[in-house]
This record gives structure tokens, sequence and C-alpha cells, in this order.
């Protein structure tokens, strides 16, 4: 097989989403640290929605990046706590997978606090094949043909080779 064929892991996403600014922020961006090892990144609201007060700019959530070997790891350790199983639906027409996790403490060594709660998360893996580079640059960008692009059966196939997940109907 031709390796710019292979898809591989872009990146890993994991969102945390509590709704407000304050104390409930902090103490979820305390989970995703001690989760992930890695610090978080406050995500802010981009709209106005006047019934729950939100306003533009305002902290909702926190998220984390992670790239690489840190991608792949947490993925594995993410699947074993869904035990290797997602549904159908989870993963869209571009090829990427998305699922939550409900408790932060489903991971191995994380022990319930009773200061911080209960926080679950999502998690986003997104795939893509080398040379994906080419409509991100800044210099000579072009488009990518559908070809080359990851589908939705590749990428099913691609999780199920390498982390042996099973897609539930």
């Amino acid at each position: 097989m031709n390796p710019m064929r292979k898809p591989r892991i872009e990146k890993v996403t994991v969102n945390i989403g509590v709704g407000d600014a304050g104390e409930r922020l902090v103490k979820a961006q305390k989970v995703m640290e001690m989760v992930t090892g890695r610090t978080s990144v406050q995500t802010t609201s981009r709209t106005i929605n006047r019934d729950f007060g939100i306003r533009k700019g305002m902290p909702l959530g926190c998220k984390v990046t992670l790239r690489g070997d840190d991608a792949a790891e947490f993925v594995a350790k993410a699947l074993e706590i869904r035990e290797n199983r997602v549904p159908v639906y989870s993963f869209d027409p571009e090829g990427n997978l998305s699922f939550g996790i409900n408790d932060y403490t489903d991971f191995d060594g994380m022990k319930y606090d009773p200061e911080i709660g209960i926080f679950g998360m999502d998690v986003n893996v997104v795939l893509k094949r080398p040379g994906y580079r080419v409509t991100q640059r800044r210099l000579l960008k072009r488009k990518i043909p559908r070809g080359h692009r990851v589908t939705k059966e590749e990428a099913r196939t691609f999780m199920k080779e390498n982390f042996g997940l099973e897609v539930v109907e």
C-alpha cells in the first residue's frame, strides 16, 4: 500500500463544556490537567443568547489538543473506558470520530474528589492522510481531491485495525 494513502491521527481534542465562567470552569480545567497532563485553554462563546445569559466572548468551557504519540495513547485509554465500542453515528462523513466519556474517574488512577465533583468530556479524533498540509499552508495553498480524503468506512477500518474498535449499529 502507498504510504501516502494510510490514514493517521492528526489530532485529538478533549473538551469539557461547563456553560458558565467561575468556580466550575476552574475545576473543569483542573480535571482536564489531571486526565491529559496538559494545561487547558478556555473556550469562549461566539454568539449571544439572552435566554441563557450568555454574552459574546464569555468563557464556557475548556479544551486540550493532543497530537502525535500522546494523541494515540489518550485515544487508547478513552476507548478502553468505552469498552472499545462506539455507535455507528460517532463517525462523520469526513472520517472523524467523536464520543463522550461520562466521568473522569473512569480513567486509571483517577479518584473521586468531592471538592471537584463529576465532569464528563467529549473526545474528538481527527483522521487525515499525509499531504493534507497542502490545504493549510500559507504559500501555494491547494485543494485536496475527494479521493485523498478519509471516508467514513476507511476511518472505521483504521480504528478497528489500530485500536480494536467495535462499531455498534
